[in-house]
Formats: C-alpha cells, sequence, structure tokens
C-alpha cells in the first residue's frame, strides 16, 4: 500500500522514507548517490520514488557541493545568545560564494531533527546544529550524506565535527568565584531532567555536573540544591520565586544561562531582596548582561568565535577532510555587581530597618 501523502498533498522525503522502510537520511543518501547504498536499498527507494511521483524539488539532486548554501539550525530565535554564534558564522562567509540558510527548531519538535532534515532536504552543501537532544547516532548516520558540524554538543563522534566552549572550566571559575566571596549555600537552577542526563555531553548537564563536583570538593555536598524549571528560559522566574521564598534561601543561585538568569534577578526584585542578600549568576554572555541596571555576572562564551570555528571546519569537510576535529573554545569570568559577598543570616535590610522606625 502506497504511503499516504502530507497535508499539502506534495509528496515528500518523508512519504518515501516510510514506503521503502528505511530512514529519511538513508533516502537522501539514494538521491545523491552517496557512498555505501547497498543495491537492495537503492532498489527499495527507487521503487518507492517511482510509486508515489516523488520529484526531489531542486534539480541536480546529486550534485551535492554545488548549492553554495549552508544551513544552520537553531533551537529558538529568542534567546540573545544564538544572534552571536548567527554573527560569527556570517563573517566567516564574507567573501565567499556561500550563502547561510537558518532554520529554527519547529517548537512542537524542539529537538531539532525536523529542522536539520528539512535543511537536507534543500540540498545546502553542509549543517551546522545546535540540537542538544539530536542522538549521536542519528547524526552519524546523516554525516554519512553531508557535511555536519554540532556547537555545543560535547561529542567525540568521527562522522562529524564539534565546536564547544569548555562547560566544566567555565562553571568552576564561576563557582569559585562564589566561594570566594563567601557563599556557601549555593543553588543551580537549570532545565528538566532530559536535558542534564549524566554523560549526554550537553552544556545544561555538564554545568550541573561540575556544579556537584565542586560543591562536594569543598565540603558543601549536603547542601547541594537543584532547582528545576519545567522551561528554563520561560519559567525561571517562577521557579526562582519559589526557591528564594522556601526555608532554606540561598545566598546565591547559579543559573544555567543568562537567560534564565534574568528571571531570577526579577524574582529576587520581587521577593524584595537585594544582591547583598542574594547573588545572582548566569552562563553566556549575551550583551543585555553588561546593561548598567542588570550588571550580571556571568561566563561569557565566545559566541562569534564557535560559529565562524563551525563554519570554517564546514568548509573544510565540504573540500574533502574526513578526520574528525573537536574544538574546545575557552570561556571568561566576567564579574559585575550581581555577585556580593553574602549578608549575615539575620541583618536587616535598609528598607527594613526604616520601616522599623
Amino acid at each position: 500500500m502506497a504511503a499516504s501523502r502530507s497535508s499539502t498533498g506534495s509528496v515528500t522525503i518523508e512519504d518515501v522514507a516510510r514506503e521503502a522502510g528505511v530512514s529519511r537520511a538513508a533516502v537522501s543518501k539514494v538521491i545523491r548517490d552517496a557512498y555505501g547504498v547497498s543495491p537492495a536499498m537503492r532498489e527499495r527507494v527507487a521503487a518507492a520514488i517511482e510509486q508515489l511521483g516523488y520529484r526531489p524539488s531542486v534539480s541536480a539532486r546529486g550534485m551535492r557541493g554545488k548549492t553554495f548554501t549552508l544551513g544552520i539550525e537553531i533551537p529558538e530565535l529568542s534567546n540573545p545568545f544564538f544572534p552571536l554564534l548567527l554573527a560569527g558564522a556570517t563573517a566567516a562567509l564574507s567573501g565567499s560564494p556561500y550563502q547561510l540558510i537558518i532554520a529554527p527548531a519547529d517548537p512542537a519538535h524542539s529537538e531539532g531533527y525536523r529542522a536539520i532534515q528539512a535543511l537536507v532536504d534543500r540540498q545546502v552543501d553542509g549543517v551546522i546544529a545546535v540540537s542538544p537532544l539530536v542522538e549521536p547516532a542519528w547524526l552519524t548516520e546523516l554525516a554519512a550524506t553531508v557535511p555536519v558540524v554540532m556547537i555545543g554538543r560535547h561529542d567525540r563522534a568521527d562522522g562529524y565535527d564539534t565546536v564547544v566552549s569548555d562547560d566544566e572550566a567555565g562553571t568552576r571559575r564561576l563557582m569559585r568565584h562564589l566561594l570566594d566571596l563567601g557563599h556557601r549555600d549555593i543553588a543551580h537552577l537549570t532545565g528538566e531532567s532530559d536535558r542534564t542526563a549524566p554523560g549526554s555531553g550537553v552544556p545544561q548537564a555538564i554545568r550541573l555536573q561540575t556544579y556537584r563536583a565542586v560543591m562536594q570538593e569543598a565540603g558543601l555536598g549536603d547542601r547541594v540544591n537543584v532547582a528545576r524549571a519545567v522551561d528554563v528560559a520561560t519559567g525561571a522566574h517562577r521557579t526562582a520565586l519559589q526557591l528564594l521564598t522556601g526555608a532554606e534561601r540561598p545566598t546565591a543561585v547559579f543559573a544555567c544561562h543568562d537567560e534564565p538568569a534574568l528571571g531570577v534577578l526579577r524574582a529576587v526584585a520581587d521577593a524584595g531582596l537585594t544582591a547583598d542578600e542574594v547573588s545572582v549568576a548566569g552562563y553566556d554572555g549575551i550583551d543585555i548582561a553588561g546593561h548598567p541596571g542588570i550588571s550580571l555576572t556571568t561566563v561569557r562564551q565566545d559566541g562569534e568565535r564557535m560559529g565562524r570555528l563551525a563554519v570554517e571546519l564546514l568548509l573544510e569537510r565540504i573540500t574533502g577532510r574526513t578526520e574528525p576535529r573537536h574544538e574546545v573554545v575557552g570561556p571568561d569570568l566576567v564579574v559585575r555587581s550581581s555577585t556580593r559577598p553574602p549578608r549575615p543570616r539575620g541583618t536587616a535590610t535598609r528598607l527594613q530597618a526604616l520601616g522599623d522606625h
């Protein structure tokens, strides 16, 4: 029985894959006449294409490397860190014949598979992806058909390249800063457990793991305090309010990214507290963090350099390099006024003292 067509009425590569009983990447491989396709798979895919009447939307599908387009998938447009990656990637292509195609992940498919595959289907010559939840096995299969560079994933795969910030070193520097200020009750605000699974290579997971390790090394294992937001970007304020109004209020909150750190700062203000009572730190180094009215202590990732490196690695892959490259960019700690020595417990704030008179 023929596979059903998409809601638009046109046959898609997903329909062909379903009909042939193979993956979308396998169909793409056959269309591209890529190396490593077995005769049996080629026959099955060819039969499905003929039966469904599938026609590639771009001529000369097999001419990989001739479209002079590179695709970059990003999880969302609202995070201020991602424009830094795009700026670096765009700068790296200046003067070259290549154009960048941007594919934001579908909110209903936020793990990134759909956006990445859409880029491949449009015959880009290479893909840069910022998708922490995409399986390495799927990426390896994809990389057999088109060059791939992952940003922000600490994978050690042979089939694709990676560009990452040194999340462990950055977290250690930030935690040492808080400890040196005198903080002992340090909470870490992060995302749900699926984004912080140990060994996943996801930045949030490494930052959480390093936070726990530093607390243990400082003899503060019994004070480890992990707060999780259902949506770390939009739910940080609510989660932080619960944290700050609880019986065991921390003196410092380290958020896994700058964007949720801004939500924590808002929660500190809403709770009637100040930076003297609750220090707040983030991670990324977005521009707004340096605004005088915010002055957020953060670990600055060099997003523009990471974007440039990703493009450079991708162009090397396109021109024939096969050995894997895994680039690590060192972050910088930027100390601002949102982190201060903790006020001794029981000390009244100035407003409280005025209210007593």
